[in-house]
């Protein structure tokens, strides 16, 4: 199901094609090991996820406010000295992290409705249930009864139009009759180089062009599950670069909740928005996807696959969402880091 048959694809933002051109100018993500390296703009965010990973449910997320502070949600004082020595502001909550794991597990274990998607939002201490506009009546009643199990740690917001993954026709990368765009261009140890997009674009076709060109083939996809996919590059003749636009990349990372992060596509451009939850859970039509980043940037059909990035630092896929760039939207974004460390490759 692409190009013609999805409704409101989104195709990534891959850092453009020119078409009939030489030049591809890609944005490419760090190897999934990599540190977000010396730009000064993610360090929020690298300290967000330092945090996380140090205490993990033993406080309640992370995020950074609107001061450029990182907060710490917790439940007791040691904690709470702990998260001020690490250079953190802590913040008691009513719900523990392990409390919202349990809430959130149990939604996966039983929230399959398409038009849903879900994750903890670390800012209101609750597990956010979205529902897109094809979730009514009793599909309705029944997400809501699902949620009403669990009980304050969760609630549901509404969001206008349909969740759906984002592929259109364009300019951008081909296969067959539908189009994605690039996200990032990547290398393995040995030197070859591929691009990474999204996996239900990968899924569609093994030959990839740029519109009059060959680029390559297909070597890797996940979707759903995950959404993400890997091309050899077969054409040696197309200097790869490795920026999203004008803006190199150097290394890739995992942005905080609250994080102003950028996005640039094939149909929209280069649009930005905030971070607003991390491990996402959305139920396309296609299958279920875990572990996506949520955030206010937009996107339309055509943006599939591109690059989620801030200042030198890769983040994500696009995959899809809800919404549009005229009245804004929701879009969630597969973490590059974990395609890059699938793959065995790095950004350049």
């Amino acid at each position: 199901m692409l190009n013609r048959k999805l409704r409101r694809p989104i195709v990534g933002l891959a850092a453009s094609v020119l078409v009939g051109s030489t030049l591809m100018a890609f944005s490419p993500a760090s190897s999934a090991a990599a540190a977000p390296g010396a730009d000064p703009s993610f360090a929020p965010s690298a300290l967000a996820g330092k945090l996380d990973a140090q205490f993990g449910t033993t406080t309640a997320g992370s995020y950074i406010d609107s001061a450029g502070k990182v907060v710490v949600n917790v439940t007791d004082a040691a904690t709470a000295r702990s998260v001020t020595a690490a250079g953190a502001t802590p913040r008691f909550v009513a719900r523990s992290g392990a409390s919202l794991a349990a809430a959130d597990d149990a939604l996966k274990a039983e929230l399959k409705t398409p038009g849903t998607a879900f994750a903890i939002d670390p800012v209101s201490n609750q597990v956010v249930v979205s529902v897109d506009s094809t979730v009514t009546g009793a599909k309705l009643a029944a997400v809501q009864a699902t949620v009403a199990k669990l009980g304050d740690r969760a609630r549901i917001e509404s969001t206008p139009g349909e969740l759906s993954i984002k592929i259109s026709g364009g300019d951008a990368i081909y296969t067959g009759g539908s189009r994605c765009s690039l996200g990032f261009n990547v290398r393995n140890s040995a030197g070859t180089n591929y691009f990474l997009t999204a996996g239900h674009c990968t899924n569609a076709g093994s030959t990839w062009t740029n519109g009059s060109t060959t680029l390559g083939t297909r070597s890797g996809t996940s979707f759903p599950g995950n959404d993400y996919g890997i091309v050899r590059y077969t054409n040696t003749t197309i200097t790869k670069t490795g920026g999203v636009g004008s803006q190199d990349i150097t290394s890739a990372g995992t942005p905080a909740v609250g994080a102003t992060v950028y996005r640039r596509g094939s149909t929209t451009g280069t649009h930005s928005g905030r971070v607003t939850a991390l491990n996402s859970t959305v139920n396309y039509s296609q299958g279920s996807v875990s572990g996506l980043i949520r955030t206010t940037v937009c996107a339309e059909p055509g943006d599939s696959g591109g690059p989620l990035y801030s200042g030198t630092t890769a983040l994500g896929l696009t995959s899809g969402g809800s919404g549009n760039c005229s009245s804004g939207g929701t879009t969630y974004f597969q973490p590059v880091t974990e395609a890059l460390s699938v793959y065995g490759v790095s950004v350049f």
